[in-house]
């Protein structure tokens, strides 16, 4: 079982105390600030609704670059695919000819 470590994150002036893997530390305090600061940028271009709201915003905007990031990656994936195809038959004329 990994060792899990307490960490203290602050996300929207609220602060909530986790356990998670020592490896896991980094990216979650980068995680925790990335939202920070998307909360701040939120603010300023939205005046006047309440913390919920933002959170709710970036929590929308997460979610969206998550699914652009994954629809992107299967992109790759069926690019490689087909470069791959294209190179066993490109081996395969070539091994013919000689």
């Amino acid at each position: 079982m990994p060792e899990l470590i307490p960490v203290n994150i602050l996300i929207a002036d609220r602060s909530y105390r986790l356990k998670i893997e020592v490896a896991d530390e980094e990216m979650v305090r980068k995680t925790a600030t990335l939202i920070n600061d998307k909360i701040g940028e939120f603010k300023t271009q939205f005046a006047g609704k309440d913390m919920q709201d933002y959170v709710s915003m970036v929590l929308l905007w997460f979610a969206t670059e998550q699914n652009r990031t994954g629809t992107d990656q299967l992109a790759l994936t069926i690019a490689a695919e087909k470069l791959s195809s294209l190179e066993k038959l490109v081996d395969k004329a070539l091994q013919e000819s000689k």
